[in-house]
Formats: C-alpha cells, structure tokens, sequence
C-alpha cells in the first residue's frame, strides 16, 4: 500500500482485483483508451494499469477523498499509461472524456446508486465508445430471475436499501434491457466469486 496519507485501502478491491483482471485480459484490446468509472480507492487503477500496459488508463470518481486516494496509489505504480483522476459524475456530460474510447469499466457502482445513474453510465459509455466493438465492463451483484439469489447477497441488497432506499441489486434484464436502448449489446456473462457477475456489452 502506498505510504502517503490520502491512499485509502479497501479488503474486497485487493480480493478481487486478480479475478476481475482475468477477464480484463481476455477481452480488452491490446492497445487503446480505457477509461474506469467510480475508481474509488485506486487499486484497481494501479494494478490493471501495471497488467495492461498497452492501455491508456483513466480512473475517474466524483468525489474528492476519492481522487485523492487514487492519486495517492498512482504516484506510488509511477506508471506512465496511468492518467491522472478525472472529477467524472456520470450524470454529467461535460465531466466525460472526449471519445472514441476503446473500454469503460465499472466496478461495483450500480448497486451502490440510484438507478437514474446507471442510465447516466450507460448514456455515457454509448455516446464515447468505439464504434463498433467498443466494450463497457460491469461487475458487481444482480439479481437474475433464473437464478436462486445467494443468501449474502439478500442480506447485502436489504442493507443497501436500508441505507438508501434508492441503492440495492438490480435485475440483470433490466440493465441488459437499458443498455440495448442505448445500442450497447450484452456478449458474455461471467461468473465471478462471492456472488457477483462480470456483464460485457459491445457497442453495435
């Protein structure tokens, strides 16, 4: 962990980072512009960004500790192909980046914000991405009407609600559904551990 007082360290960004990254080699190019969305800590910036260094990668977040955490581990990797934090709100246009991008990634975000944002994101991804081809990467817990729900991930949906009744798993064919109208397309559907999924979609 990097020794400066802004890096903030979280226990499931280190868990998960190796699997998440599995998945980021198989299917993002080579070469191109990443660009992450709600990056939070910075972990994953800095260790994707170390893995792939053929990508440009911008971790962005909208809030301030955020960013500062995410520089704090960026000056730490001293890695020329990770930029700096951007002050990115997904419900923002003028916050993204201009396009085309190659690959947006999310990480555990949907769940833990209204639903108006991942219309935002997927809005966003869809007016930035290459096209076609261009790939949006979602992770995190949903809900799936052919799939018995973990009893953890019960348990964590009814805590978010109860913490904002605006937050909480979402069912996976409404954001599949949402991100069709937007002419983003669902490719792959990755298990992941603890419960959680990988989401791909392709800009058509």
């Amino acid at each position: 962990m990097p020794h400066l007082a802004d890096a903030r360290e979280s226990p499931a960004a280190r868990r998960n980072a190796g699997p998440i990254l599995s998945v980021l080699r198989a299917h993002l190019p080579a070469k191109g512009r990443a660009l992450e969305i709600a990056a939070g800590t910075g972990q994953h910036a800095a260790a994707f960004a170390a893995a792939l260094p053929g990508l440009d990668w911008t971790p962005s977040d909208p809030d301030a500790q955020a960013r500062a955490s995410i520089a704090a581990w960026r000056a730490e990797a001293n890695l020329p192909n990770l930029a700096a934090p951007l002050a990115l709100d997904v419900g923002d246009a003028a916050t993204w980046p201009q396009g085309p991008l190659d690959a947006v990634i999310c990480i555990n975000m949907v769940h833990i914000s209204p639903w108006s944002a991942t219309q935002a994101l997927m809005s966003g991804a869809a007016s930035t991405l290459a096209r076609p081809g261009g790939l949006l990467v979602l992770y995190g817990p949903y809900l799936e009407a052919h799939v018995e729900t973990a009893p953890g991930n019960l348990a964590f949906d009814a805590d978010l609600k109860a913490r904002n009744p605006e937050w909480g798993l979402r069912d996976r064919e409404a954001v599949v559904d949402l991100a069709r109208e937007r002419g983003l397309m669902l490719t792959r559907r990755v298990a992941m551990p603890a419960n959680n999924l990988m989401l791909l979609f392709r800009s058509a």
